[in-house]
Parts: structure tokens; sequence; C-alpha cells
């Protein structure tokens, strides 16, 4: 009689992901080609910041940016790499991958590909906010920033209140979205309409989206903001996996709906708001990274990680294209991100339309 074969740690279905168990009894599920997509756009990311810094009137290579981000640099180049560049490539980072990752969310909880803060009106609520604070009190960089981070937040508290009837329904969440973004629009015009010339064109900078002028103000609030809600949010990962089946089963499977879905929306507006006002509202960077990262990844779920990371490449690279790729004239990059995602949400109305979903 041959001997019992030990049995593996871990285990795997024909071509599927890996679920590794540990002795306590926690088991990790891991998928070979999505953790690889994840490795890649990480690494994309940060060659594309690489480059970013490197790119200006003064351009410096990329091998002597990275001696010069770990301290090997000469004083010339350590003022414009870590003073000058270094801020405004660890904004658009930040900001890529909270908009990645804040899009992830709301597609997920709303089990829409649409469902996103462009469409939902997140942006448009912290332009609002943002406007307040230029238009009617002149406010400081400091007050345009904390007045879009209030502008988002009380715009996603209304949609949410709006929206709820004996729970959150995903449709009719992305159509109060679209009512409270139209409403937020008028808003935004009618506060243009009511500025000064120095208090519009102010304005008007702010939102086409950009990352001109980021320092390290900008970093810290992100870094800390992220630092709290992403590890949150890959918490509540599994909860929000088993609620794509539906609530009756999640709820049938032990999962507390309600407080998962608020908490993770929660998170989700914290995120685009945070990074509209640090970057102002940069359009379909939270609509386009989910769906390029589950096309990528091949992978059901919302692909949280992946999703976050294919943020950060899109805006990093988003913001070089803004500055090589006009000549001597340099875009926005919200400007850049708009003409792309524009194109994308085009391409995935006919495709949801041939599919018989819209």
């Amino acid at each position: 009689m041959k001997s019992a074969q030990k049995t593996p740690r871990g285990s795997r279905g024909p071509g599927g992901p890996r679920a590794l168990r540990t002795r306590g009894g926690l088991s990790i599920r891991l998928d070979p080609r999505a953790l690889t997509v994840v490795v890649l756009l990480a690494v994309a990311a940060l060659a594309a910041g690489v480059v970013l810094i490197g790119t200006g009137d003064f351009p410096i290579p990329a091998g002597d940016v990275v001696r010069t981000l770990f301290g090997h640099g000469d004083a010339g180049q350590e003022f414009i790499v870590n003073e000058l560049r270094l801020p405004r490539v660890l904004v658009g980072l930040l900001v890529g991958a909270s908009l990645g990752l804040g899009g992830a969310l709301f597609q997920a909880v709303t089990r829409n590909p649409l469902g996103s803060p462009d469409v939902l009106g997140l942006g448009q609520g912290a332009t609002a906010g943002a406007l307040v604070m230029i238009v009617l009190f002149s406010g400081s960089a400091a007050q345009v920033t904390v007045g879009a981070l209030v502008g988002g937040l009380v715009t996603g508290a209304l949609i949410y209140l709006l929206a709820w009837r004996r729970g959150v329904h995903g449709y009719r969440l992305v159509l109060v979205g679209i009512g409270v973004s139209a409403v937020a629009t008028a808003v935004n015009g009618y506060l243009l309409t009511k500025a000064d010339f120095v208090d519009a064109a102010r304005a008007v900078v702010w939102m086409t989206g950009t990352l001109d002028g980021r320092d390290w103000k900008q970093v810290w609030p992100l870094l800390a903001l992220a630092a709290v809600l992403v590890p949150l949010v890959l918490a509540h990962a599994r909860g929000l996996r088993m609620m794509e089946m539906g609530d009756d089963v999640s709820h049938a499977l032990g999962v507390p709906v309600e407080r998962v879905r608020l908490v993770l929306m929660v998170s989700a507006v914290l995120l685009t708001a945070a990074a509209t006002a640090a970057a102002g509202p940069v359009g379909f960077v939270a609509l386009t990274a989910p769906q390029l990262a589950r096309r990528l990844t091949r992978s059901p779920g919302p692909n949280l990680v992946a999703s976050l990371c294919m943020g950060a490449a899109l805006l990093v690279t988003a913001d070089w294209a803004s500055q090589r790729l006009f000549g001597d004239g340099q875009l926005p990059v919200g400007v850049v991100t708009g003409v792309l995602g524009g194109v994308y949400l085009l391409w995935l109305l006919v495709t949801e339309r041939r599919a018989g979903r819209i």
C-alpha cells in the first residue's frame, strides 16, 4: 500500500487563483496574474515618476534622478529634485492612487461601470466648495483645500441620503448622483458669474485640474489620509467581494451589508474629495483606472490594489504627456485626462449598449 502524500498548504484550481493557508487557519487568496499586473503597474508608476522628475527646463537623466533621491546628487540636483519636482510627482502619484481606489469602490458598490465619482458628482461638489472659498471669501490655498474637502463630503452625504430607501441600490445611487452633479454644475456656473476677473481666472485654472505649484504642503495630508484609509478599505475587501453576489446572499453569509457599504462609501468620498482638494477635479481617472485594471488582471471582484496602481500610473503618465507632447505650451493634466477619459467613456457606452446592459 502506498503511503499517503502530505497535504499541501496551498491549493490551486486549474488555471485559477492559488489559496495559501497558514497554520493558524488563515486563508489568503492569490491570483498570480493579478499579482503580476499589480507589480508591473507599481513599477510603471514609479518609473514614470522618475522620468517626470527629470523633465523640465533643466533636464536630469533618470540615473542621476535616482542617485539624487538616494542622497548622492550635487547641490543643484538635490534642490531641483527634492524641493521643486519630487513633491509634484508625489502629489500626482497619491492623487491618481486615491482616484483609482475611490473609483473602484464606487463601481463595486453600485455594481455599475459608470458608477464613478466623475458621474456621481463628487468632483463637482468638491469644486463647488472650492469656488465658495475662492469667490466669496478670496480664500488662501489652504482654505480652498478645506472648502473642496467639505464640499465633497457634503455632496457624498447628500447623494447617500437621497438614494437611501431601505438600503442603497446601485442604479438608484447612480441616478441620484447624476442629478446632484447637474445641480452642482449649475451652482458652479453661478458662482463663476459672481466672481471678479482675478478670482474667476484663479477658479478656472483650479477647475481644470493641475499639478502646477504643488509642494510638500499637499503631500503630507494626502499621505496621512491614504495611510489610514487604504488599510481600512483592504480590511473590508472580502465583504465587498461577497456583496457582488447580492445583498440577500451577503446577509446569509454573515456580511453586515449596510455597515460595510457605508464604511467603503465614506472612504471613497474622502479619497476623492482629498484628491480633488489637492489637484482640482482631475477627470476620468476614477472612471477608467478600475476598468483598465480589471481588463489587465482578468480577475473578478473589485481589483482594489490594481486600480490604485493603475490610477497612479495613469495620472503621472498624463502629467508627463501634458508637459512634453504639446511643444512649448504645457497643458493642465486635467485636460489630458479629460480628453482620454472622454474617448474611453464613449467606447464604454457603445460596448455596454451592444451587450444590452444599457
